[in-house]
């Protein structure tokens, strides 16, 4: 069998997070839904920052539900596509994450 052929789930598989973060971009397309995104890092940021500062962890669950929830919204509204975290979820929190790094420094339009 060719190791280099799709799954038969259809999904693709990568081999790297090079590989996958173009596939993750492509994902993002849609200018609100980007915003979406980074409003919602932006959120979860304030909230981990909140839970260190009072030493209360529910904050970083605020911050993982408010972070997916802006996330969520701008791909089910804008870019009408299912989220690239149920099919790749840690690659795609490191895409947040580098997309979130992209945008501030102005290599990806916000």
């Amino acid at each position: 069998m060719d190791p280099s052929a799709a799954p038969p789930t259809g999904e693709r598989r990568f081999a790297s997070f090079a590989e996958f973060y173009p596939y993750y971009l492509s994902e993002h397309a849609n200018r609100t839904c980007r915003r979406l995104h980074f409003a919602g890092s932006t959120v979860g940021l304030v909230c981990l920052a909140a839970a260190i500062a009072t030493a209360r962890p529910g904050w970083l669950l605020a911050g993982l539900v408010a972070g997916y929830a802006f996330a969520w919204v701008g791909h089910v509204f804008f870019e009408r596509n299912r989220p690239a975290t149920f099919r790749y979820p840690l690659w795609s929190f490191a895409g947040d994450w580098v997309m979130y790094r992209d945008m501030l420094t102005g290599r990806i339009r916000l």
